[in-house]
This record gives C-alpha cells, structure tokens and sequence, in this order.
C-alpha cells in the first residue's frame, strides 16, 4: 500500500492566501494606474513640490519615500528606476543613495521570501534532488555569483530575486550580497537623478557606454576569480619546473576499474596515455572484492538449494564437496575474467601498460620503477590517482597475535574454519559471513551498531538478520570488540554489550568493518597532495594540483566498482581537455548491492535517510510474497519498496529486497536517470511470469492509492444510468 511519509508542509490555504494578496496588490497598481506617477515626466513635473515637501518635513518625506520604494520593488512593479532618480533628484546624491540602497535591499529580501514561501515547497515536491544539488552549489558559490549578477543591471532584478528565493540562500547573505552588489548602479542612478533637469530620456543614462561598463563591472568578479585560481595554482606549483614539452598528456597510477576506464578513455580520444599498475591489473575487484566473493557466494547458494531440497519437493538431497575446492573453483573464475582486463588487451587498445611502481615526483613528472628494477621518468600534462583502497583493521588490543583474514588474503585459505569470527556488519561482513556459514563454518558475526546493514532501512536489516539466525548464524549487535586474548592454540575475542563483558571463542577471525584509501608510497606526501581519510578532490576530481585528478576508492565517496568507473569517465576527460572545457561529476542516480540471500539493491533515498533529510515522500511497498514467480521459485522473501513525491508518481529511491534485487533495481536506474515515472512503469509490458513483474505491481500499487475517487464516483453513476 501507499502510505504518506512526510514533515509538516506549508497549509496550502496558506500561501493562496498570500498569493491572492500578491496579485489583487499589484493588479490594483495597474487597475489605478498608479504607474503614471512613475514616469520621468511626470518626476521632471513635480520635482519643485518635491523637494519643497522635503524641506517643510524631511523625516515625513524620507520615510514616505523608503515605504514606497520598499513595496515597489517587493512587488517587482515597473518604476524602480524612476524611483531611483527621484531620490537624487530629491534627496540629493548620498541621502538619496543611503535610501535607495536599504529600500532597494529590503524590498529585494521581501521578495525574494515571498517567492520563497509561495514557490520553494511545491518545486521542492517535484524536483527534490535537482534543487537539493542547486542548494549546494549556492552554498559553496552563491554569494560571489549573486554579487556577480547584482553588478549587471542588464538581468532583471526581479528575476534574480525569483530564482534565489528558490534555493536555500540564507535571506541574511541575500540581504547584505545584493546591497553590496547594487551600491553601484544605486549610485549610477542617484547621480543621475541628480541632474534630472538635463535628462531627456532613460535612454540617455543607460547608455551603451554605460552599461558596457557595469558589464564589466560585473564581469571583473568572475575573472578577479580566474586570476585567484591562477595565483594559487602558481603558489601551489612553486618550486617545480615545467617541462617545455611532455611525454604523455596522461598518466594513470592503478590498474583497477577507476584506473582501466580512465586509461581506456583516453586510448579512444587518441591522447598518449600510461597506466602504472605495481601488483595486478584489475585490481582488488577482479582479484580480492567482487569477482571472487560472487564465486564464494555462487557455491555457497547452491549448497543452500541443496539444504532447502524439500521445498522443490525433494525428498533429500546432499552435496560432497571439499573446501579447497570450492577455492580452487574461485580462482578459475578469476582467470577466466582476467584476459579482460590484461595488459595484452588494453595495449591493444592503445593504451602504454608500465608494470611496477609508480612515483609522482613533481605534478608534471611521474617515475616508474619496473619488477626488474629499471626506473624510468614520464613527463606528462595530467595525471590521475586511482590507487584504490584496502582493508582496514582496528588496532584492537592483541589482534596483532592472531592470524588475522581480511577481503586481501581470505582467497588463499584451503581449509575451511570450524569456528568462524566475522567483525564487523556492513556489506562485505555480511557477504561472508553467510557464504561461510553455507559452506559449513560455525560462524559468529559481532557488529558494534544495532543492527547489521546499518545503512538501510530497520526492516530491511532485520529480515537479513532474521534470515542469517534461521541458518544458523550468530548475529551480535550492540558488541563492541574491547580485546583478544589467546592461550596457546585457544583464542577468545572479549567484547562488551550493555556493561558487561562477553567472551566469544574463534579458530579464525575475518575483519570486515570498511577500507581506507591508499594514501601512501606513490609521492603524495612529499608532493604535498592534499589529503585526509581520502585524496581531497573538488567536484572536478582536481587534487590542490589542478592538473592532478583523483578517482575510484582513494577519492570516495563512494567505495564502489561501478561509481569508480563512474568517476573515471570525468577524471579522463575534464584532465584531458581542461581548461577548454571540463565537467563537475554527477552523483544524484548511484545504485548498489548487497549480495546477501536474499539480496538487497538500493537507489537514491530509502525511509531512514528521507526522515533524516526532511524530504517529504510517501512509500509503497509491494512484498514478493503476492508474486507469482516469486511463488513459483520458493523465493518470496523481500518486498519491493519505492518513495515517491507525495501525490506526484516521480520516484525519490527505491530499495528491493529479494532474488536478484541487483538485476532489478535496474528498471529503477533508468527510471530516475532518465526522469520516467511510476505512471510509465506501470505502462510497460513486463513478461510473466518474471521477478521483474515486482517493479510492474509496485507502480500499479501506487497508482491503486491515487486513484482519482471522484472521478470513479462519477464513472459509478455513468454505468449506473447505461443499465437503467
């Protein structure tokens, strides 16, 4: 069912209400043609009156004025200009120019908070994720830019009030930005009302002259920005001397999915391009990550079948199988795959494969040290990091005495443990952890959260959980690992939940609590690349080097093979064809998948994170248990579940859970990459009786809730009456 999931809004009655007072005011602006008084001849005809009125009562007057100014331009209504030129001609050029700059900057405010309060909400409704981007940028950049426009009296001040109402602009950094920006033309203006006896037109103050050089005023910002950038860039590369001409236009340090499509790129657009890779080419995805641990869990979710034989109406089944097997069989997967990302394969390409290691030593020069100790130096004009991450293990007191298995070295084991200790809850720990208790391992998962999966929703986690104890898994949540301790072959993890200590006994511990990126043994520290938990990038993936990029898990924020791929099409071309032309990288539609049984995929918001945003949204969830395939195939664990704009059939985030949700959260990629609604997906045929029927009824369960009641009412009577 469809269920509304959302924050207090704005009543609608509300903003009509404001909005009708908006109308009926300026309509009765033009319905009293209150406009004749904002005329220059009408000014230049009263100007005497004017200034007598301010003589005889100049606190009256001034005030009147400021007032008048005020709802004028919150009310965006034609004459602003002449009203400027009333207060030099009346007030004078720095009496005028005080009123004239906090009028004009209270009125801007006011009407900006009006679009704000009568437009924000029903955009926000619609176009979420657009506006929560545009938010972002307005907060990294919007006062420069806002000051920039404010300079060019050539864009409509209304305008740039209407649009900046619609972001999440602080009215107080609109306020002082616009006041500033305007003084200029205020005094432009004021001036010019100042010799309002020799004005014989407007066409005579905004002059081409004139508004050439407010354009370029306005433009100075911008290129007062360029040269920033330029000074820091030298300032950055002081110090290193710039080879007149360069080897490479790109050097690529790792040889994983970040570094392969970032090569591969620049092969196609016939740029020279190296790729350093030390260990193996594909990197930790082909060698220690995906590749091998969809194997594990592939023989792994056989022996499950296998276990559940009586639910296809088997009366028993059994599998012999040996561990290092199974293993074995894990590795011809990998060199299976392996020719695809070779060194044969992307030579071929194109691309100049250096095996060994790479060293940056200036921000144009990269040296390489190959297996058989020969060194060579590349100059180059750009060049990417994408030297992936690693396992992280937490300096636990005595975990240095153990063996310790992580996502690295967990392929080499032949022998199955009998007692498995996983630490840790997230993806990769929950992965293995059910992959080793199918293959036979008595396996004991802690995690120091609530619950496992914390990123998902709490009954997503909870079904997974409830799903690894119905196989025997022990699942500890809440269990923080304090120490371990050993006694000759005996070891024994002490953990602490609730106040007390909890002593757990392992033959083997797998730590899996998350991966750091590789920061060290490749320059970045002596270079001074600038770094923290990651290299630090900008949206363009530059590092502080502005021809130094970065992608994939050494730059986050993802720590995902497809993202780095994601990533890298931008780090290759914005490092190729900068300053020509270059491209900020787009994070708003990121899939991904936890291939636990049964799996879970995810895209865009889920219920946790949307409460924890304020972003309102309704939620319908259609559970696989009403599916006929699903039925059909004993698989009916899980629930498709999708947010929505509430009342709108445009999707926020979907989450499945369930046989193959990393297969079918693809119709939901395209869905929201490409803007298609709930509406279209129900539209569609889907082949039954297929999983991907699920997405079909999801959407069909929504439109169910917004079914147009009076119209079917109406549609009641109209059959109704055909019979009679």
């Amino acid at each position: 069912m469809s269920e509304p999931r959302s924050p207090r809004l704005t009543p609608l009655y509300t903003r009509l209400l404001l909005g009708a007072i908006l109308v009926l005011a300026i309509g009765l602006f033009f319905a009293l043609d209150l406009g004749r008084f904002l005329t220059l001849e009408a000014l230049q005809g009263r100007r005497e009156a004017l200034v007598d009125y301010r003589d005889a009562r100049p606190l009256l007057v001034g005030g009147v004025f400021f007032v008048v100014y005020v709802v004028a331009t919150a009310l965006s209504v034609p004459g602003a200009v002449i009203l400027t030129l009333a207060a030099g001609a009346v007030f004078g050029l720095w009496w005028g120019t005080l009123l004239v700059s906090f009028a004009s900057t209270l009125g801007a405010t006011g009407a900006m908070l009006v679009a704000r309060y009568l437009l924000r909400e029903p955009i926000a409704t619609r176009y979420g994720e657009r506006l929560r981007a545009i938010d972002a940028g307005v907060a990294r950049d919007g006062a420069f830019y806002l000051f920039t426009l404010r300079l060019v009296p050539v864009v409509p001040f209304f305008l740039i009030n209407l649009l900046m109402g619609l972001t999440a602009m602080p009215a107080r950094t609109f306020a002082w930005v616009s006041q500033l920006g305007m003084l200029a033309g205020t005094l432009v203006y004021v001036n010019a009302g100042t010799q309002l006896a020799r004005i014989g037109s407007l066409a005579g103050i905004v002059s081409p002259g004139l508004l050439g050089s407010l354009v370029l005023l306005g433009v100075f910002p911008l290129a007062a920005r360029k040269l920033t950038d330029f000074l820091r860039a030298r300032k950055v590369y002081a110090g290193f001397a710039r080879p007149r001409s360069f080897d490479r236009n790109l050097v690529v340090i790792g040889g994983g999915s970040a570094g392969l499509v970032t090569a591969y790129i620049a092969a196609a657009v016939k740029a020279k391009v190296t790729l350093v890779e030390k260990d193996h080419m594909g990197g930790d995805c082909l060698h220690t990550g995906c590749v091998p641990s969809k194997a594990l869990i592939r023989s792994a979710k056989f022996l499950s079948h296998v276990q559940q034989a009586k639910e296809f109406g088997m009366r028993r089944a059994q599998a012999d199988f040996d561990f290092a097997e199974v293993m074995a069989r894990v590795q011809r997967v990998i060199t299976a795959i392996e020719p695809h990302d070779s060194v044969e394969r992307y030579t071929g390409l194109g691309v100049d494969v250096a095996e060994g290691a790479a060293r940056i030593v200036s921000p144009w020069e990269v040296q390489i040290t190959g297996h058989d100790g020969n060194v060579r130096s590349l100059t180059t004009r750009s060049i990417v990091i994408a030297a992936g991450a690693g396992p992280f293990v937490p300096p636990i007191p005595g975990i240095d005495q153990v063996p310790v298995l992580t996502s690295d070295n967990l392929w080499e084991l032949r022998e199955l443990p009998e007692r498995l200790l996983v630490l840790g809850g997230g993806p990769i720990g929950c992965e293995l952890t059910q992959a080793f208790a199918r293959l036979g391992a008595q396996v004991t998962q802690v995690e120091m959260l609530p619950r496992i999966l914390a990123r998902e929703d709490t009954d997503v986690s909870d079904l997974v959980a409830a799903r690894f104890r119905a196989e025997g898994i022990s699942v500890l949540v809440n269990h923080k690992a304090v120490r371990i301790e050993t006694d000759g072959a005996a070891k024994t993890l002490v953990a602490e939940t609730d106040g007390r200590a909890v002593r757990i006994p392992f033959d083997a511990i797998l730590v899996a609590v998350g991966r750091v990126a590789n920061l060290h043994g490749y320059g970045l520290q002596e270079l001074g690349v600038t770094t923290g938990r990651t290299v630090e990038v900008n949206g363009y993936l530059q590092t502080n080097f502005p021809n130094i990029y970065a992608a994939g898990d050494v730059a986050g924020p993802y720590q995902f093979t497809h993202t780095a791929a994601h990533q890298a099409w931008y780090a290759a071309v914005n490092a190729l064809f900068d300053p020509i032309k270059k491209f900020r990288a787009d994070y708003r539609v990121i899939p991904w998948a936890t291939f636990v049984d049964p799996e879970v995929a995810r895209i865009g918001l889920n219920e946790l994170e949307a409460a924890e945003k304020g972003v309102p949204h309704e939620v319908t969830t259609y559970g696989l248990d009403d599916l006929d395939r699903a039925i059909a195939d004993s698989a009916t664990h899980g629930f498709v579940r999708v947010l929505t704009v509430p009342g709108k059939d445009r999707i926020l985030g979907v989450t499945i859970v369930g046989a193959h949700a990393g297969e079918l959260i693809a119709e939901y990629v395209l869905a929201m990459k490409h803007g298609i609604g709930l509406n279209k997906i129900l539209g569609t045929i889907h082949i039954y009786p297929t999983l991907a029927e699920a997405n079909k009824y999801a959407a069909g369960r929504w439109k169910q809730a917004h079914a147009p009641q009076r119209l079917l009412r109406w549609a009641e009577r109209f059959h109704a009456w055909r019979r009679a």
